[in-house]
């Protein structure tokens, strides 16, 4: 074979691996490029065939989540195009979204989501700040710990007086006190701390907390005649509960009932069922009267737990109510949702941005009295800006005159009163059965 001949062979040979070689790859390549669902080639990013998206959505979930983030912080994204007309122009996504101009907007349903998780998460410390002196006194492991810190400092009070110089007799009368004033705080305590369910435990522990309530204020300053008078006539009460002489032993605080022996029953219901919901109601009432005269604290984050589960469920019965007050609108049961989705994310953005102002006055009220005031004059315009918003939403998305939007708007929102009314009562059931 001559030399030439072994170059066009060797040439050849190498174009075949070459060849081979790229159809192998592209090969690898469409079978990567195939649509996962119905297997069949990718021209894009979704599928002419079935419209599956190629894109998985199997991802590191971190990955989720930064993706997330960057879609409604970036400047660049939808996020920052949506939350100011969301907050200051009444119904101008509703209408941009009924228009078909979409793209440029966060979604409602996504919109919604993300707010009410927001929102939800952040109440239940904005509703601890804005209760918490309630919450000092309901809260039965707070009072305990503040019973503690207090006869530390008796102690403490009293080591210093044994070490003082004074007078041997005026240093002993004030030990004597201190001695007194202990005893009495480890006394609350044991009390505080006594099983809630045996006995009489019930009710002193209840006269314990509002006894401790007012020791406190004694701490500060001397009571008023009216409380004084109320401090000894607790200090009676809880002496005959201890001795047994009360009559409250077996008394109810709490009863949920329809008869006058306090049980509850339906005549449409049978006596099986009837026994159930007695049962159910007593159940509740035990419950509930220990949550409320204990530790409040678990029981707010049942109720603030259940909201959110709740509130998606009145979303689509709020639709319905707004397809019935506006039925010649001839506007879809969608049309409608979307409605109540912008709705209700501008209530939850507006309230969570209130209590951040009001978060924040206090904070500066010490420092800056004048910018705390002003930051209360806005926290305060964005409540008052809820229904002026509403009212202008429904009235530029259902294009009524303003007479028939104010009596419709006044009728919506009796109506919504009374369906979150309910929803809140719900939401308490729901919790106290939880704790």
């Amino acid at each position: 074979m001559s030399t030439t001949e072994l170059t066009k062979t060797e040439s050849t040979t190498e174009l075949t691996e070459i060849v081979a070689t790229t159809q192998v790859d592209n090969s690898a390549e469409e079978v990567v490029k195939n649509c996962e669902n119905c297997h069949l080639p990718l021209n894009g990013p979704y599928c002419a065939n079935c419209g599956q998206e190629a894109d998985s959505k199997l991802k590191y979930f971190w990955v989720v989540i930064m993706h997330l983030l960057d879609d409604i912080f970036s400047f660049d994204s939808r996020a920052s195009r949506t939350l100011w007309p969301l907050i200051f122009r009444p119904a101008f996504l509703t209408n941009e979204y009924f228009a078909g101009r979409r793209v440029h907007y966060v979604p409602p349903i996504r919109l919604y989501l993300f707010i009410s998780i927001v929102f939800f998460i952040t109440l239940k410390y904005f509703v601890g700040g804005d209760n918490n002196n309630v919450l000092n006194i309901n809260d039965k492991k707070a009072l305990i710990t503040e019973v503690k810190d207090h006869i530390k400092t008796l102690k403490v009070d009293q080591a210093e007086l044994e070490n003082s110089p004074e007078d041997i007799a005026e240093g002993q009368s004030k030990t004597a006190k201190l001695t007194a004033e202990i005893a009495k705080f480890d006394s609350y305590l044991n009390d505080l701390n006594s099983d809630y369910s045996e006995g009489n435990n019930k009710q002193i522990i209840k006269l314990t907390r509002k006894l401790v309530e007012l020791e406190f204020d004694k701490v500060k300053e001397d009571l008023p005649e009216d409380e004084q008078a109320r401090f000894d006539a607790l200090i009676a009460s809880l002496l005959k509960e201890k001795s047994g002489e009360s009559n409250t032993k077996n008394k109810k605080d709490l009863t949920i009932g329809n008869n006058e022996d306090g049980t509850m029953s339906f005549d449409f219901l049978s006596d099986e069922s009837n026994n159930k919901l007695n049962n159910f109601t007593e159940e509740l009432a035990e419950k509930g009267e220990k949550a409320f005269n204990t530790d409040t604290g678990p029981l707010i984050e049942q109720v603030i737990g259940k909201l959110p589960q709740l509130m998606f469920i009145l979303l689509p019965l709020f639709a319905v109510l707004l397809k019935i007050m506006f039925i010649f609108s001839k506007r879809l049961y969608m049309e409608h949702l979307t409605v109540a989705l912008h709705s209700h994310s501008f209530i939850f953005i507006a309230v969570l941005l209130s209590e951040m102002l009001d978060l924040l006055e206090g904070y500066l009220e010490a420092t800056s009295p004048g910018l705390a005031n002003f930051t209360g004059v806005i926290a305060g315009g964005l409540l008052i800006w809820i229904p002026v918003y509403l009212f202008l939403m429904q009235k530029k998305v259902y294009k009524q005159g303003y007479f028939f939007t104010l009596v419709k708007f006044g009728i919506i929102g009796t109506i919504y009163s009374m369906m979150l009314t309910i929803t809140a009562v719900i939401a308490m059931i729901w919790g106290i059965m939880g704790t």
